[in-house]
């Protein structure tokens, strides 16, 4: 390894290269010995009981343990008090035994066969569980808190959610220079140096927004270490490695000659060491006939983030309800000319930015909101309940379409800036809005890991351009989709993902909502039971909500209900680009006041919707393209014959509005329209649900554009051709005749 600081070399020499530096007292080799006892017979006792069965152990490394036991003993002494740590499966159960001190009885039932799972979700393979533990260390005699996060086999993926959790623990007790919280990323040798989102944590490392002061990372390096057994207990690593693989068939286990050093020079006798033995291998048997006893998994019981005091004892909702989002008109009002104002004296605006300030100021004064201002008073109004809000991405501080401008930067004073969110209020909480590196993958583990800490703030992730999401789709599909189902582990965060078909080519148009869509758990084929509760009960029972807002005040809304809701699931918002200034795009403040709440759909409330059996046809949308169709319909004076509908949250499917608006309009012909492809966008996902709503009785139509390989057409002309085309074909109330379904 090449350092080029001379300080740190020097560091290097006097820690590890000191003649003499790592000599321990003979109390400390017979508690290292102890902790090898417990290490290695946890694995030899798991080898006895269940050879048959995979558990990744720790044969070979052994060591792992004291040292891990080590590195916490040192840490309590300085005064740390929690400790988050991720690792990779292997030597997982044996941490949680002799590091986290989970109950022996609780994993050993985990290799149970017809251990009963509790109705709780899906739930994980053993080796990826996790814990939380709170605890006295008996080295220091102090309280301290060891959390192992959950986390699948994608080896690596788990270190910027580490991040993000010990940053938010860090935050929340005003640990600003990491001396209270702290983390321990353990690896292996070959994903340390080969996965890319290693190299992603490490980049946040210096970010003041991301910062942890100081990650411990234990890497098991298999040159040194070995792997008694291969990958896991199942495999033959003769096959692939005989030579290497009859060498360590010859190796003598350290506990073997630790225990014959310490014999041999005094430290321990014989009978003390196979006393230490028989001890641990008693505690093990004792345990596993307790497991016996344990006929369901209880995967709460593994839970790696707990919020106390959330859900009622049992780990369910205090309630199924959601109180209206709205606010007070003169919250709006003060937020609104906050937003509009630099609350800091003598500090200098760019020019083009105070014709922005006096656009929302005068904005507020007509008592309407674009999407800027409308994310500004949710945001605002969460502060003012102490519910902190911090949003990161790229370049989310100004936002990518320089809508935003939430820090702004005094022009004639290098980096001196204001942040008019931190001055709503004497008694708020704080509001943090940074500017990422580029990465999405590591950013995106590390605000879901933030998230996990509390359930009392909102944290958004923004991605530059929607589609750039998926170069961070291990975190989604790993984490954020199933996290719930696996690991019982509530989430909200929330991704915004700007998203919308403008002829800006193929990798800047599409959020890929048929994705999010795909994962989503809602059945297209059961028809609900509807109940005064169902809309909070169906957000209960999904594994997240995805959302497409045509206008600002439902984005606000959606935001709010977010923190509201008396549960969290993560929220996917598709969020605008032309809409951002598109004039059409406001809410009134009426739309935002106490007692409003967030619309699933927003049905026709024109000409057509006043004589609906006179309706021709009925078109379905969400998001960007309702403008496209209702100036099209303008054009064509079809306003009394065509309604249009938007469907605002697209998952879980709103049954109930939407079979109100389908009984509403039984002669019209139902059209779906969409600016995505075919094969991409939300056919897929709405036309089989429609079709259980109608029982099979009326067909959907399609109108969009046609399937295609690539997101979007990088030719401009091209663009506006499908778009004409495909307008042309929802208008014209003769373009199904005659056609089967």
């Amino acid at each position: 390894m090449f350092i080029n600081d001379v300080e740190q070399c020097q560091w290097i020499r006097q820690k590890f290269e000191t003649p003499g530096v790592m000599k321990f007292t003979n109390e400390e080799k017979r508690t290292l010995l102890a902790r090898l006892v417990r290490s290695m017979r946890f694995e030899d006792f798991l080898a006895r009981k269940w050879s048959s069965e995979k558990r990744f152990g720790l044969e070979g490394c052994e060591v792992m343990i004291p040292a891990l036991k080590t590195i916490i003993d040192k840490s309590s002494e300085m005064g740390i008090e929690y400790v988050i740590m991720g690792m990779p499966h292997r030597g997982r159960l044996n941490v949680l035994a002799n590091v986290i001190r989970k109950e022996l009885e609780q994993i050993f039932c985990q290799f149970d066969p017809k251990l009963e799972a509790a109705d709780e979700g899906s739930g994980d393979v053993k080796y990826h569980l996790g814990m939380y533990h709170e605890r006295i260390n008996r080295a220091t005699n102090k309280k301290i808190t060891l959390s192992l996060m959950a986390n699948p086999s994608h080896l690596e993926a788990v270190d910027p959610v580490v991040q993000g959790k010990t940053k938010a623990e860090q935050f929340y007790r005003g640990d600003t220079a990491g001396k209270r919280v702290m983390s321990i990323l353990l690896h292996g040798d070959a994903a340390f140096a080969g996965q890319g989102v290693v190299y992603e944590t490490f980049h946040l490392s210096d970010l003041p927004s991301y910062t942890t002061n100081g990650t411990i990372h234990v890497v098991v390096n298999n040159q040194v270490c070995y792997r008694r057994r291969g990958h896991n207990e199942m495999d033959e690593p003769m096959f692939t490695q005989p030579l290497m693989y009859k060498q360590i068939h010859k190796q003598v286990p350290v506990l073997k000659k630790y225990a014959d050093k310490l014999i041999a020079d005094g430290t321990v006798t014989l009978q003390e060491f196979e006393e230490e033995i028989a001890k641990y291998d008693r505690i093990c048997e004792e345990a596993y006939t307790r497991s016996k006893d344990n006929k369901i998994l209880h995967i709460k019981h593994w839970l790696d983030s707990p919020w106390p005091g959330f859900f009622n004892v049992d780990g369910e909702p205090k309630s199924m309800s959601c109180p209206p989002t709205g606010i007070s008109e003169d919250m709006l009002t003060h937020i609104g000319n906050v937003a509009s104002s630099v609350p800091v004296k003598d500090f200098k605006i760019h020019a083009g930015l105070s014709r922005i300030l006096r656009a929302r100021l005068e904005m507020t004064k007509n008592r309407v909101v674009d999407w800027a201002l409308a994310e500004y008073m949710a945001f605002g109004s969460f502060l003012k309940e102490g519910i902190h809000v911090r949003l990161s991405g790229q370049d989310v501080e100004r936002g990518t379409f320089s809508h935003r401008h939430h820090v702004l930067h005094d022009q004639e004073v290098d980096k001196r800036t204001c942040v008019p969110m931190n001055h709503l209020w004497e008694q708020q909480a704080p509001y943090t809005v940074c500017n990422s590196s580029l990465s999405e993958y590591g950013v995106l583990g590390f605000e879901l890991g933030f998230a996990m800490a509390s359930p009392n703030a909102l944290v958004c992730w923004e991605a530059q351009f929607g589609d750039f999401h998926n170069t961070a789709q291990c975190i989604i599909d790993q984490f954020i989709s199933c996290g719930q189902a696996k690991w019982v582990r509530h989430n909200g965060i929330v991704l915004l993902l700007p998203h919308g078909m403008e002829g800006m080519g193929p990798e800047h148009s599409s959020a890929r909502p048929e994705r999010f869509l795909q994962m989503s758990n809602d059945d297209s084929d059961a028809y609900p039971e509807f109940s005064e509760q169902f809309e909070v009960s169906q957000l209960y029972e999904c594994n997240w909500i995805v959302v497409n807002c045509s206008t600002p005040a439902n984005y606000f809304h959606v935001l709010r209900r977010q923190i509201l809701l008396p549960f969290r699931k993560p929220l996917i918002v598709l969020t605008p680009k032309s809409l951002l200034r598109h004039p059409e795009a406001k809410s009134s403040f009426d739309e935002m006041v106490s007692g409003t709440t967030f619309q699933r759909v927003i049905p026709e409330n024109g000409l057509a919707a006043h004589a609906p059996h006179e309706v021709k046809r009925v078109i379905f949308c969400t998001g960007k393209v309702y403008y496209d169709l209702v100036k099209e319909r303008k054009n064509q004076d079809l306003e009394k014959q065509v309604a249009i509908t938007r469907l605002e949250q697209i998952s879980p499917f709103p049954f109930d509005l939407l079979k109100e608006e389908l009984e509403k309009y039984p002669g019209a012909d139902l059209v779906w329209c969409q600016e995505e492809h075919k094969n991409s966008g939300y056919y897929d996902y709405v036309k089989p649900r429609f079709r259980t709503i109608v029982n099979h009785t009326r067909p959907i139509w399609y109108v969009g554009r046609e399937p295609a390989a690539a997101a979007a057409t990088g030719n401009k002309n091209m663009h506006l051709v499908s778009l004409r085309r495909f307008l042309d074909t929802a208008f014209n109330l003769e373009a199904f005749e005659g056609k089967t379904f």
